[in-house]
């Protein structure tokens, strides 16, 4: 198993994800990665990952520092903020059980687009960019699976963004016609 993560080290360790691999399956109704995975695949996957739990108010993930993991809710919740051009957190978005957060900077190494903080206790299996690389090659047909899930998963997300842009363009677009009055 890898070194784990030391942006995690203040968060309590529970252990190998595989003693939750039970809880892991329960999460596959609400969970874009695990949609398409058998109870066998869940359980292979848990042997890669490991299990924390997080205090309320506590940050697992600040914006601009490096990641090589990404994290699944298995329980609570985590509000995801991001600084606006004043430099104040803004929530984003608040994920529950079934969400994944970090995954692009699991996959391109860059620094974190967002701040992650339990918004209750809140309990996540972390998979590392080096197990991720392990199952690719000691699983291939699940690491496939994943990694197209992961594609799924960020085309859906930059479809999702850039419909928002259009509309952000479009109400500016609106409102710089009507401006300034006859």
């Amino acid at each position: 198993m890898a070194d784990r993560p030391q942006q995690l080290a203040h968060l309590d360790y529970l252990g190998d994800a595989a003693k939750f691999s039970g809880q892991l399956h329960a999460l596959i109704p609400k969970c874009n990665l695990l949609e398409n995975f058998s109870h066998a695949e869940v359980r292979l996957l848990s042997h890669f990952m490991d299990v924390y739990m997080c205090p309320q108010g506590v940050e697992i993930i600040r914006e601009g520092e490096g990641g090589d993991f990404m994290l699944m809710i298995i329980e609570g919740r985590v509000e995801v903020m991001k600084r606006d051009r004043w430099n104040t957190q803004q929530v984003i978005a608040v994920v529950d059980a079934g969400k994944t957060l970090g995954e692009m900077s699991m996959i391109d190494g860059e620094a974190r687009f967002a701040t992650c903080i339990a918004d209750q206790p809140t309990m996540i299996a972390v998979l590392d960019r080096e197990n991720l690389a392990r199952i690719i090659v000691e699983q291939p047909m699940l690491g496939a699976k994943i990694l197209m899930e992961f594609v799924l998963m960020l085309s859906q997300r930059l479809r999702a963004t850039s419909s928002r842009l259009v509309e952000v363009l479009d109400e500016q677009k609106q409102r710089s016609t009507v401006w300034p009055p006859p």
